[in-house]
Protein backbone atom coordinates (compact mmCIF):
# COMPACT_ATOMS: atom_id res chain seq x y z
CA UNK A 1 0.00 0.00 0.00
CA UNK A 2 1.18 3.32 -0.71
CA UNK A 3 3.18 5.30 2.11
CA UNK A 4 1.98 8.81 0.90
CA UNK A 5 -1.89 7.57 1.09
CA UNK A 6 -0.90 5.89 4.89
CA UNK A 7 0.59 8.73 5.68
CA UNK A 8 -2.62 11.31 4.54
CA UNK A 9 -4.51 9.11 6.65
CA UNK A 10 -2.36 9.23 9.91
CA UNK A 11 -2.58 12.89 9.82
CA UNK A 12 -6.29 13.42 9.22
CA UNK A 13 -6.72 10.99 12.51
CA UNK A 14 -4.38 13.25 14.67
CA UNK A 15 -6.47 16.15 12.96
CA UNK A 16 -9.53 14.85 14.32
CA UNK A 17 -8.02 13.87 17.87
CA UNK A 18 -6.58 17.69 18.05
CA UNK A 19 -10.22 18.99 17.35
CA UNK A 20 -11.66 17.33 19.96
CA UNK A 21 -8.87 17.94 22.58
CA UNK A 22 -9.80 21.70 21.62
CA UNK A 23 -13.30 21.25 22.00
CA UNK A 24 -13.12 19.47 25.12
CA UNK A 25 -10.72 21.53 26.80
CA UNK A 26 -11.75 25.21 26.14
CA UNK A 27 -12.73 27.21 29.29
CA UNK A 28 -11.37 24.27 31.19
CA UNK A 29 -8.08 23.82 31.33
CA UNK A 30 -7.19 24.07 35.04
CA UNK A 31 -5.58 21.17 37.39
CA UNK A 32 -9.00 19.98 38.37
CA UNK A 33 -9.91 18.68 34.73
CA UNK A 34 -7.03 17.82 33.73
CA UNK A 35 -6.22 15.38 36.75
CA UNK A 36 -10.18 13.87 37.72
CA UNK A 37 -12.09 15.60 34.57
CA UNK A 38 -14.26 17.27 37.82
CA UNK A 39 -15.17 14.33 38.67
CA UNK A 40 -18.08 14.38 36.11
CA UNK A 41 -17.54 11.30 33.58
CA UNK A 42 -20.04 9.32 32.30
CA UNK A 43 -19.09 5.51 33.35
CA UNK A 44 -20.31 3.89 30.25
CA UNK A 45 -17.99 6.04 28.52
CA UNK A 46 -15.32 5.46 31.08
CA UNK A 47 -15.78 1.63 30.38
CA UNK A 48 -15.51 1.48 26.71
CA UNK A 49 -12.86 4.00 26.56
CA UNK A 50 -11.06 1.93 28.96
CA UNK A 51 -10.87 -1.15 26.59
CA UNK A 52 -8.57 1.02 23.85
CA UNK A 53 -6.62 1.72 27.41
CA UNK A 54 -6.02 -1.94 28.57
CA UNK A 55 -5.35 -3.15 25.02
CA UNK A 56 -3.16 -1.46 23.40
CA UNK A 57 -1.12 -2.29 20.17
CA UNK A 58 0.48 -4.44 21.87
CA UNK A 59 -2.85 -6.73 21.83
CA UNK A 60 -3.46 -5.55 18.76
CA UNK A 61 -0.22 -6.93 16.35
CA UNK A 62 1.73 -8.83 19.39
CA UNK A 63 -0.81 -10.81 20.58
CA UNK A 64 -2.09 -12.41 17.12
CA UNK A 65 1.70 -12.93 16.13
CA UNK A 66 2.48 -15.51 19.26
CA UNK A 67 -0.71 -17.52 18.23
CA UNK A 68 1.54 -18.97 15.89
CA UNK A 69 4.97 -18.55 17.29
CA UNK A 70 7.53 -20.96 17.21
CA UNK A 71 6.99 -21.59 21.03
CA UNK A 72 3.50 -23.06 19.82
CA UNK A 73 1.48 -20.65 22.01
CA UNK A 74 -1.59 -21.05 20.41
CA UNK A 75 -4.41 -19.26 22.02
CA UNK A 76 -2.69 -19.82 25.53
CA UNK A 77 -2.90 -16.43 26.28
CA UNK A 78 -6.52 -17.07 26.93
CA UNK A 79 -5.66 -18.96 30.33
CA UNK A 80 -4.33 -15.57 31.06
CA UNK A 81 -6.90 -13.18 30.40
CA UNK A 82 -9.39 -15.70 32.15
CA UNK A 83 -7.23 -14.57 35.14
CA UNK A 84 -7.34 -10.89 34.17
CA UNK A 85 -11.13 -10.92 34.21
CA UNK A 86 -11.08 -12.38 38.17
CA UNK A 87 -8.49 -9.44 38.97
CA UNK A 88 -10.95 -6.98 37.46
CA UNK A 89 -13.69 -8.12 40.06
CA UNK A 90 -11.16 -7.91 43.06
CA UNK A 91 -10.28 -4.30 41.75
CA UNK A 92 -13.96 -3.73 41.63
CA UNK A 93 -14.84 -5.14 44.97
CA UNK A 94 -11.69 -5.06 47.17
CA UNK A 95 -9.92 -1.86 46.41
CA UNK A 96 -12.22 0.49 44.20
CA UNK A 97 -14.40 0.86 47.43
CA UNK A 98 -11.27 2.11 49.56
CA UNK A 99 -10.26 4.52 46.89
CA UNK A 100 -13.19 6.49 46.50
CA UNK A 101 -13.64 6.08 50.50
CA UNK A 102 -10.75 7.94 50.85
CA UNK A 103 -11.76 10.75 48.33
CA UNK A 104 -8.08 10.32 46.37
CA UNK A 105 -6.54 11.65 43.43
CA UNK A 106 -3.47 9.68 43.49
CA UNK A 107 -3.87 6.60 44.72
CA UNK A 108 -0.71 6.17 46.14
CA UNK A 109 -1.94 8.50 48.98
CA UNK A 110 -3.35 5.37 50.52
CA UNK A 111 0.27 4.49 51.08
CA UNK A 112 1.13 7.16 52.49
CA UNK A 113 -1.92 7.48 55.16
CA UNK A 114 -1.63 3.97 56.19
CA UNK A 115 2.26 3.43 56.04
CA UNK A 116 3.91 6.48 56.19
CA UNK A 117 6.10 9.61 54.13
CA UNK A 118 8.73 7.48 52.78
CA UNK A 119 6.43 4.61 51.80
CA UNK A 120 4.29 6.62 49.80
CA UNK A 121 7.15 8.12 47.52
CA UNK A 122 8.21 4.69 46.72
CA UNK A 123 4.99 3.54 45.99
CA UNK A 124 4.57 6.36 43.42
CA UNK A 125 8.11 6.24 42.50
CA UNK A 126 7.65 2.82 41.30
CA UNK A 127 4.57 3.66 39.57
CA UNK A 128 6.65 6.15 37.25
CA UNK A 129 8.87 3.78 36.34
CA UNK A 130 6.79 1.04 35.42
CA UNK A 131 4.39 2.70 33.35
CA UNK A 132 7.15 4.69 31.65
CA UNK A 133 8.68 1.38 31.05
CA UNK A 134 5.33 -0.39 29.88
CA UNK A 135 4.30 3.01 28.19
CA UNK A 136 7.16 3.92 26.13
CA UNK A 137 7.54 -0.60 25.12
CA UNK A 138 3.92 -0.18 23.56
CA UNK A 139 4.55 2.80 22.01
CA UNK A 140 7.74 1.50 20.73
CA UNK A 141 5.21 -1.35 18.82
CA UNK A 142 3.37 1.06 16.76
CA UNK A 143 6.67 2.91 16.05
CA UNK A 144 8.42 0.57 14.27
CA UNK A 145 5.08 -0.41 12.14
CA UNK A 146 5.14 3.42 11.25
CA UNK A 147 8.64 3.61 10.38
CA UNK A 148 8.82 0.32 8.70
CA UNK A 149 5.40 0.68 6.25
CA UNK A 150 5.68 4.77 5.86
CA UNK A 151 8.56 6.94 7.44
CA UNK A 152 11.61 4.50 5.72
CA UNK A 153 10.17 5.12 2.36
CA UNK A 154 10.83 9.02 3.18
CA UNK A 155 13.90 8.66 4.42
CA UNK A 156 13.08 9.86 8.10
CA UNK A 157 15.21 8.17 11.17
CA UNK A 158 13.73 6.01 13.52
CA UNK A 159 14.18 9.29 16.40
CA UNK A 160 12.13 11.39 14.17
CA UNK A 161 9.33 9.12 14.15
CA UNK A 162 9.51 8.65 17.14
CA UNK A 163 9.29 12.71 18.26
CA UNK A 164 6.71 13.09 15.95
CA UNK A 165 4.51 10.26 17.82
CA UNK A 166 4.65 11.77 21.23
CA UNK A 167 4.56 15.49 19.73
CA UNK A 168 1.07 14.10 18.25
CA UNK A 169 0.15 13.02 21.71
CA UNK A 170 1.25 15.98 23.62
CA UNK A 171 -0.94 17.98 21.07
CA UNK A 172 -4.08 17.20 22.39
CA UNK A 173 -3.20 16.15 26.11
CA UNK A 174 -0.80 19.08 26.95
CA UNK A 175 -4.59 20.87 27.78
CA UNK A 176 -7.34 19.15 28.93
CA UNK A 177 -5.86 16.35 30.22
CA UNK A 178 -8.11 13.24 31.59
CA UNK A 179 -11.68 15.38 30.20
CA UNK A 180 -9.85 14.96 26.46
CA UNK A 181 -9.04 11.25 27.39
CA UNK A 182 -12.05 10.05 28.27
CA UNK A 183 -13.30 11.38 25.03
CA UNK A 184 -10.32 10.56 22.65
CA UNK A 185 -10.03 7.07 24.06
CA UNK A 186 -13.73 5.82 23.79
CA UNK A 187 -13.60 7.38 19.99
CA UNK A 188 -9.86 5.29 19.27
CA UNK A 189 -12.10 2.28 21.24
CA UNK A 190 -14.59 2.39 18.49
CA UNK A 191 -12.32 2.65 15.77
CA UNK A 192 -10.16 -0.31 17.09
CA UNK A 193 -13.42 -2.90 18.00
CA UNK A 194 -14.34 -1.90 14.22
CA UNK A 195 -11.36 -2.60 13.18
CA UNK A 196 -11.16 -6.04 14.70
CA UNK A 197 -14.05 -7.24 13.05
CA UNK A 198 -13.55 -5.62 9.87
CA UNK A 199 -10.19 -7.28 9.91
CA UNK A 200 -11.83 -10.75 10.33
CA UNK A 201 -13.67 -9.95 7.76
CA UNK A 202 -11.13 -8.80 5.11
CA UNK A 203 -9.41 -11.68 5.75
CA UNK A 204 -12.39 -14.30 5.62
CA UNK A 205 -13.14 -13.14 2.16
CA UNK A 206 -9.72 -13.52 1.10
CA UNK A 207 -9.76 -17.28 2.33
CA UNK A 208 -13.45 -17.28 0.43
CA UNK A 209 -15.25 -18.61 3.70
CA UNK A 210 -17.92 -17.09 5.76
CA UNK A 211 -17.75 -15.90 9.05
CA UNK A 212 -19.40 -19.62 10.73
CA UNK A 213 -16.87 -21.33 8.36
CA UNK A 214 -14.19 -19.33 9.19
CA UNK A 215 -14.54 -19.97 13.21
CA UNK A 216 -15.21 -23.95 12.07
CA UNK A 217 -11.72 -23.73 10.56
CA UNK A 218 -9.85 -21.78 13.60
CA UNK A 219 -11.41 -24.17 15.91
CA UNK A 220 -10.00 -27.26 13.63
CA UNK A 221 -7.01 -25.82 13.45
CA UNK A 222 -3.43 -26.45 15.09
CA UNK A 223 -3.81 -23.15 16.78
CA UNK A 224 -7.14 -23.31 18.42
CA UNK A 225 -5.49 -25.17 21.56
CA UNK A 226 -6.42 -22.89 24.91
CA UNK A 227 -5.62 -25.17 28.28
CA UNK A 228 -2.41 -26.57 28.79
CA UNK A 229 -2.07 -29.06 31.75
CA UNK A 230 1.50 -30.80 30.26
CA UNK A 231 5.18 -30.45 31.90
CA UNK A 232 4.19 -28.15 35.32
CA UNK A 233 7.66 -27.88 36.04
CA UNK A 234 9.47 -26.61 32.26
CA UNK A 235 6.24 -24.93 30.31
CA UNK A 236 5.64 -21.52 30.71
CA UNK A 237 2.12 -21.94 29.15
CA UNK A 238 0.83 -24.38 32.52
CA UNK A 239 -2.77 -23.23 33.01
CA UNK A 240 -2.31 -22.37 36.66
CA UNK A 241 1.03 -20.26 36.14
CA UNK A 242 -0.80 -17.92 33.47
CA UNK A 243 -4.03 -17.95 35.23
CA UNK A 244 -2.49 -16.86 38.65
CA UNK A 245 0.14 -15.07 37.02
CA UNK A 246 -3.13 -12.84 35.24
CA UNK A 247 -4.91 -12.19 38.53
CA UNK A 248 -1.69 -10.91 40.31
CA UNK A 249 -0.64 -8.28 36.93
CA UNK A 250 -4.22 -6.79 36.35
CA UNK A 251 -4.49 -6.33 40.09
CA UNK A 252 -0.74 -4.41 40.14
CA UNK A 253 -0.84 -3.18 36.59
CA UNK A 254 -4.67 -2.08 36.75
CA UNK A 255 -5.23 -1.90 40.36
CA UNK A 256 -1.96 -0.34 41.57
CA UNK A 257 -1.79 1.66 38.35
CA UNK A 258 -2.90 5.42 38.32
CA UNK A 259 -3.28 5.61 34.80
CA UNK A 260 -6.59 2.81 34.67
CA UNK A 261 -7.44 3.83 38.05
CA UNK A 262 -7.54 7.61 37.31
CA UNK A 263 -10.24 7.21 35.38
CA UNK A 264 -12.14 5.08 37.75
CA UNK A 265 -11.95 7.88 40.21
CA UNK A 266 -13.48 10.48 37.82
CA UNK A 267 -16.62 8.86 38.57
CA UNK A 268 -19.47 10.61 40.96
CA UNK A 269 -20.50 7.50 42.79
CA UNK A 270 -18.32 4.05 43.71
CA UNK A 271 -21.49 2.64 42.13
CA UNK A 272 -20.60 3.94 38.63
CA UNK A 273 -17.19 3.30 38.78
CA UNK A 274 -17.85 -0.45 39.84
CA UNK A 275 -20.70 -0.89 37.26
CA UNK A 276 -18.05 0.49 35.16
CA UNK A 277 -15.07 -2.55 35.98
CA UNK A 278 -17.73 -4.94 35.52
CA UNK A 279 -18.70 -3.72 32.04
CA UNK A 280 -15.42 -3.09 30.62
CA UNK A 281 -14.53 -6.61 32.45
CA UNK A 282 -17.19 -8.33 30.18
CA UNK A 283 -16.29 -6.68 27.01
CA UNK A 284 -12.33 -7.27 27.31
CA UNK A 285 -12.86 -10.98 27.59
CA UNK A 286 -14.87 -11.18 24.51
CA UNK A 287 -12.57 -8.83 22.37
CA UNK A 288 -9.65 -11.29 23.17
CA UNK A 289 -11.28 -14.26 22.10
CA UNK A 290 -11.47 -12.52 18.69
CA UNK A 291 -8.03 -10.64 18.99
CA UNK A 292 -6.46 -15.24 19.15
CA UNK A 293 -9.28 -15.62 16.19
CA UNK A 294 -7.30 -12.65 14.38
CA UNK A 295 -4.16 -14.69 15.48
CA UNK A 296 -5.13 -17.89 14.04
CA UNK A 297 -6.52 -16.41 10.84
CA UNK A 298 -3.48 -14.82 9.67
CA UNK A 299 -1.18 -17.96 10.05
CA UNK A 300 -3.73 -19.68 7.52
CA UNK A 301 -3.98 -16.50 5.26
CA UNK A 302 0.17 -16.88 5.46
CA UNK A 303 0.27 -20.50 4.91
CA UNK A 304 -2.15 -20.47 1.83
CA UNK A 305 -0.31 -17.74 0.62
CA UNK A 306 3.74 -19.00 0.91
CA UNK A 307 3.75 -15.55 3.33
CA UNK A 308 6.91 -16.28 5.82
CA UNK A 309 6.96 -14.12 9.14
CA UNK A 310 8.98 -10.96 8.81
CA UNK A 311 12.59 -10.64 9.41
CA UNK A 312 13.59 -7.70 12.14
CA UNK A 313 15.88 -5.69 9.73
CA UNK A 314 18.38 -5.21 12.79
CA UNK A 315 18.66 -8.80 13.70
CA UNK A 316 17.34 -10.59 10.79
CA UNK A 317 15.53 -13.36 13.03
CA UNK A 318 11.57 -14.16 12.24
CA UNK A 319 9.76 -11.22 13.72
CA UNK A 320 5.99 -12.25 14.51
CA UNK A 321 4.90 -8.87 15.49
CA UNK A 322 5.41 -8.24 12.14
CA UNK A 323 3.19 -10.85 10.53
CA UNK A 324 0.24 -8.87 10.87
CA UNK A 325 0.89 -5.27 9.64
CA UNK A 326 2.61 -7.58 6.51
CA UNK A 327 -0.05 -9.30 5.53
CA UNK A 328 -2.63 -6.37 6.12
CA UNK A 329 -0.37 -3.65 4.57
CA UNK A 330 1.16 -6.07 1.59
CA UNK A 331 -1.48 -8.47 0.97
CA UNK A 332 -4.45 -7.15 1.25
CA UNK A 333 -6.35 -4.58 -0.71
CA UNK A 334 -6.46 -0.99 0.68
CA UNK A 335 -9.61 -0.70 2.51
CA UNK A 336 -8.16 -3.66 4.72
CA UNK A 337 -4.88 -1.79 5.22
CA UNK A 338 -5.96 1.29 6.22
CA UNK A 339 -8.56 -0.31 8.41
CA UNK A 340 -5.30 -2.32 10.18
CA UNK A 341 -3.93 1.23 10.42
CA UNK A 342 -6.60 2.60 11.92
CA UNK A 343 -6.92 0.01 14.60
CA UNK A 344 -3.02 -0.14 15.02
CA UNK A 345 -3.18 4.11 15.80
CA UNK A 346 -5.95 3.96 17.80
CA UNK A 347 -5.22 0.94 20.22
CA UNK A 348 -1.26 2.50 20.70
CA UNK A 349 -2.48 6.09 21.11
CA UNK A 350 -5.12 5.14 23.49
CA UNK A 351 -2.87 3.61 25.48
CA UNK A 352 -0.33 6.08 25.63
CA UNK A 353 -2.10 9.41 25.85
CA UNK A 354 -3.65 8.00 28.92
CA UNK A 355 -0.60 6.98 30.86
CA UNK A 356 1.21 10.36 29.95
CA UNK A 357 -1.69 12.23 31.55
CA UNK A 358 -1.60 9.60 34.49
CA UNK A 359 2.10 10.12 34.79
CA UNK A 360 1.70 13.60 34.91
CA UNK A 361 -0.78 13.68 37.43
CA UNK A 362 0.82 11.14 39.69
CA UNK A 363 4.28 13.38 39.57
CA UNK A 364 2.24 16.55 40.35
CA UNK A 365 0.44 15.30 43.29
CA UNK A 366 2.75 12.96 45.01
CA UNK A 367 5.92 14.51 44.22
CA UNK A 368 4.74 18.24 43.99
CA UNK A 369 1.72 18.28 46.06
CA UNK A 370 -0.75 19.51 43.83
CA UNK A 371 -4.48 18.14 44.03
CA UNK A 372 -4.47 17.51 47.66
CA UNK A 373 -7.15 19.80 48.16
CA UNK A 374 -8.05 22.02 45.42
CA UNK A 375 -5.35 21.30 42.83
CA UNK A 376 -2.74 23.41 44.32
CA UNK A 377 -0.15 23.10 47.25
CA UNK A 378 -1.19 23.61 50.16
CA UNK A 379 1.39 25.66 51.82
CA UNK A 380 1.19 28.10 49.87
CA UNK A 381 -3.00 28.25 50.03
CA UNK A 382 -2.23 28.33 53.72
CA UNK A 383 0.43 31.05 53.71
CA UNK A 384 -1.75 32.94 51.29
CA UNK A 385 -4.84 32.65 53.69
CA UNK A 386 -3.14 33.63 56.97
CA UNK A 387 -1.49 36.67 55.04
CA UNK A 388 -4.54 38.22 53.23
CA UNK A 389 -7.24 36.93 56.00
CA UNK A 390 -10.76 38.21 54.86
CA UNK A 391 -9.70 40.05 52.09
CA UNK A 392 -12.19 38.20 49.70
CA UNK A 393 -10.71 39.63 46.07
CA UNK A 394 -7.24 39.69 47.23
CA UNK A 395 -7.50 36.21 47.81
CA UNK A 396 -9.10 35.69 44.75
CA UNK A 397 -6.83 37.21 42.76
CA UNK A 398 -3.94 35.23 44.58
CA UNK A 399 -5.45 32.36 44.37
CA UNK A 400 -6.18 32.74 40.61
CA UNK A 401 -2.05 33.47 40.33
CA UNK A 402 -1.36 30.56 42.49
CA UNK A 403 -3.54 28.55 39.63
CA UNK A 404 -1.83 29.28 36.87
CA UNK A 405 1.82 28.82 38.07
CA UNK A 406 0.67 25.26 39.14
CA UNK A 407 -1.07 24.74 35.51
CA UNK A 408 2.74 26.22 33.89
CA UNK A 409 4.32 23.25 36.51
CA UNK A 410 1.90 20.44 35.10
CA UNK A 411 2.93 21.45 31.56
CA UNK A 412 6.84 20.98 32.13
CA UNK A 413 6.03 17.95 33.60
CA UNK A 414 4.05 16.60 30.97
CA UNK A 415 6.89 17.89 28.23
CA UNK A 416 9.13 15.86 30.69
CA UNK A 417 7.45 12.78 30.68
CA UNK A 418 7.46 12.94 27.15
CA UNK A 419 10.69 13.79 26.30
CA UNK A 420 11.42 10.52 29.28
CA UNK A 421 9.19 8.33 26.96
CA UNK A 422 11.28 9.34 23.94
CA UNK A 423 15.09 8.05 25.38
CA UNK A 424 12.92 4.97 26.86
CA UNK A 425 12.04 3.75 23.48
CA UNK A 426 15.07 4.70 21.84
CA UNK A 427 16.82 2.23 24.56
CA UNK A 428 14.46 -0.53 24.02
CA UNK A 429 15.21 -0.31 20.15
CA UNK A 430 18.41 -1.04 20.83
CA UNK A 431 17.22 -4.85 22.97
CA UNK A 432 14.80 -5.22 19.98
CA UNK A 433 13.06 -8.09 22.04
CA UNK A 434 11.25 -10.59 18.96
CA UNK A 435 8.03 -10.26 20.74
CA UNK A 436 6.87 -6.91 22.65
CA UNK A 437 3.68 -8.41 25.22
CA UNK A 438 6.37 -10.88 26.44
CA UNK A 439 8.80 -8.06 27.50
CA UNK A 440 5.91 -5.61 28.40
CA UNK A 441 5.07 -8.60 31.16
CA UNK A 442 8.59 -9.18 32.25
CA UNK A 443 8.97 -5.38 32.89
CA UNK A 444 5.58 -5.75 35.07
CA UNK A 445 6.88 -8.59 36.94
CA UNK A 446 10.01 -7.19 37.96
CA UNK A 447 8.57 -3.21 38.10
CA UNK A 448 5.02 -3.91 40.00
CA UNK A 449 5.89 -6.33 42.12
CA UNK A 450 7.18 -4.52 44.98
CA UNK A 451 3.83 -2.36 44.69
CA UNK A 452 1.94 -5.22 44.93
CA UNK A 453 3.94 -6.51 48.60
CA UNK A 454 3.51 -2.72 49.78
CA UNK A 455 -0.36 -2.62 48.95
CA UNK A 456 -0.88 -6.30 50.31
CA UNK A 457 1.01 -5.37 53.86
CA UNK A 458 -1.10 -2.60 54.33
CA UNK A 459 -4.41 -4.06 53.18
CA UNK A 460 -3.93 -7.14 55.78
CA UNK A 461 -1.45 -6.19 58.19
CA UNK A 462 -3.45 -4.38 60.91
CA UNK A 463 -1.74 -4.34 64.07
CA UNK A 464 2.03 -3.41 63.21
CA UNK A 465 4.00 -0.27 62.00
CA UNK A 466 6.97 -0.11 59.12
CA UNK A 467 10.31 1.31 59.66
CA UNK A 468 9.69 3.54 56.66
CA UNK A 469 12.92 5.21 55.76
CA UNK A 470 13.69 1.50 55.38
CA UNK A 471 11.27 0.75 52.40
CA UNK A 472 12.52 2.16 49.95
CA UNK A 473 15.40 -0.21 50.46
CA UNK A 474 13.19 -2.91 50.53
CA UNK A 475 11.54 -2.26 47.32
CA UNK A 476 14.78 -1.95 45.43
CA UNK A 477 16.22 -5.60 46.24
CA UNK A 478 13.28 -7.45 46.55
CA UNK A 479 13.43 -7.31 42.15
CA UNK A 480 17.22 -8.19 42.94
CA UNK A 481 16.16 -11.03 44.70
CA UNK A 482 13.48 -12.24 42.33
CA UNK A 483 15.66 -12.04 39.38
CA UNK A 484 18.27 -13.99 41.34
CA UNK A 485 15.48 -16.70 42.29
CA UNK A 486 13.84 -16.40 38.62
CA UNK A 487 17.02 -17.41 37.15
CA UNK A 488 18.20 -19.86 39.01
CA UNK A 489 14.73 -21.53 39.31
CA UNK A 490 15.65 -24.20 37.57
CA UNK A 491 18.41 -25.89 39.63
CA UNK A 492 16.79 -24.64 43.29
CA UNK A 493 13.24 -26.13 42.18
CA UNK A 494 14.03 -28.91 40.38
CA UNK A 495 14.10 -27.60 36.98
CA UNK A 496 10.44 -25.13 37.44
CA UNK A 497 10.55 -21.97 34.74
CA UNK A 498 8.60 -19.07 35.97
CA UNK A 499 5.85 -17.27 33.63
CA UNK A 500 3.76 -14.37 34.62
CA UNK A 501 3.38 -15.59 37.65
CA UNK A 502 6.76 -14.43 38.74
CA UNK A 503 5.33 -10.99 39.76
CA UNK A 504 3.37 -13.23 42.95
CA UNK A 505 6.83 -14.07 43.59
CA UNK A 506 8.46 -10.55 43.91
CA UNK A 507 5.28 -9.49 45.74
CA UNK A 508 5.73 -12.14 48.35
CA UNK A 509 9.66 -11.06 48.98
CA UNK A 510 8.51 -7.57 49.17
CA UNK A 511 5.47 -8.47 52.01
CA UNK A 512 8.35 -10.37 53.77
CA UNK A 513 11.03 -8.02 53.37
CA UNK A 514 8.28 -5.18 55.22
CA UNK A 515 6.99 -8.06 57.86
CA UNK A 516 11.15 -8.14 58.57
CA UNK A 517 11.22 -4.09 58.89
CA UNK A 518 7.96 -3.68 60.79
CA UNK A 519 6.80 -3.69 64.95
CA UNK A 520 4.00 -4.19 66.89
CA UNK A 521 1.92 -1.32 67.19
CA UNK A 522 -1.33 -1.04 69.44
CA UNK A 523 -3.23 1.59 66.88
CA UNK A 524 -5.23 -0.17 64.64
CA UNK A 525 -5.85 1.06 60.98
CA UNK A 526 -9.01 1.71 60.12
CA UNK A 527 -8.12 1.81 56.23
Amino acid sequence: MSSTLLLCFLIGYFGVLIAIAFATSKNSSDNSTFFLANKNSKWYLVAFGMIGTALSGVTFISVPGEVGAPAGNQFQYFQFVLGNAVGFIIIATVLLPLYYRMNLTSIYSYIEQRLGYYSYKTAAFIFLVSRTLGSATRLYLVVIVLQRFIFDTYGVPFWVTVLISLGLIWSYTFKGGLKTIIITDTLQTFFLVLSVFLTIYFICDSLSLSIPEAFETVKNSSYSKIFFFEDFLTSKFYFSKQFIGGIFVTIAMTGLDQDLMQKNLSMKTIGEAQKNMFTFTGIFVVLNIFFLSVGALLYIFAAKNGIEIPLDHVTGKPRTDLLFPEIALNHLSTIPAIVFMLGLTAATFATTDSALTALTTSFCVDFLGMGKTDMLNQTDIKDTADKLGKNEEEFSKVMNDLNKKAVKKRHTVHITFSLIMFFVILAINALNSSSVVSLIFLIASYTYGPLLGLYSFGLFVKSRGLHDKLVPWVCVISPILCYFFATNAEKLLGGYVFSVELILINGFITFMGLLLISKKTDQQTRF
